[in-house]
């Protein structure tokens, strides 16, 4: 199955991606996060794609659209995988439209799980990533045993450039602005599926599989 996950920042794309790979059996191609590791391996990629991220802004199309045709050639796609984060712009969506019909592949499905801004300010602001494993957490929703410690290896919280509040604000401006067009550009092909992304986890994935038609 070939699924596209959209949703704003902060709408709990990552979590649910990681519980329905596992079901789905494909992998999660999550720009985000193949950003993020460029920027820690200090690659030209990344340090372009920094510039952009700590501002908020989306990295240009010709850098994610690169990145993202050589992850989608790679053998472990070829009976399926979890878009996660890409497309986020018409052009990006037609973008990938075509290097999907190149591959012989094309989507099966589009979730959208949408979240209001109040919402979604709380979460991003109240994020706090572990600096040695990565592992997130939550001021809020799910905060660590002892404050600024992670609770699997012990390294330090912090909080993510991109999750401060005055980022956070622009990152959903832009969000809205250049992104909200995919719905119409997806609902016209028969591919689009909503999901209110403020209930509980279970309940959200519960939903997703439902649109995936896989039962609740």
């Amino acid at each position: 199955m070939r699924v596209l996950l959209m949703g704003p920042p902060g709408a709990g794309k990552g979590t649910q991606a990681e519980v329905l790979v596992q079901d789905l059996a494909v992998p999660h191609i999550s720009t985000g996060d193949m950003f993020r590791a460029a920027i820690q391996n200090g690659t030209p990629l990344g340090l372009q794609a920094k510039l952009f991220m700590d501002q908020g802004q989306l990295v240009p199309d010709d850098v994610t659209c690169g990145i993202v045709r050589e992850r989608l050639v790679a053998p472990d796609c070829r009976d399926g995988f979890l878009l996660d984060g890409f497309p986020r712009t018409v052009p990006q969506a037609e973008v990938l439209e075509t290097i999907l019909q190149e591959l012989q592949m094309a989507l099966d499905v589009v979730i959208d799980i949408q979240v209001s801004r109040e919402a979604l300010v709380q979460r991003l602001t109240g994020r706090r990533i572990c600096r040695q494993c990565g592992a997130a957490f939550h001021v809020v929703f799910n905060p660590p045993e002892q404050p600024g410690k992670c609770d699997k290896c012990g390294g330090e919280l912090y909080q993510r450039t991109d999750d401060s509040p005055e980022t956070a604000e622009n990152r959903l401006d832009v969000y809205t602005k250049q992104t909200q067009p995919l719905v119409e550009f997806y609902q016209t092909k028969g591919l689009y599926q909503v999901i209110n992304g403020e209930q509980t986890r279970q309940a959200v994935l519960a939903d997703i599989c439902r649109a995936l038609g896989r039962g609740a």
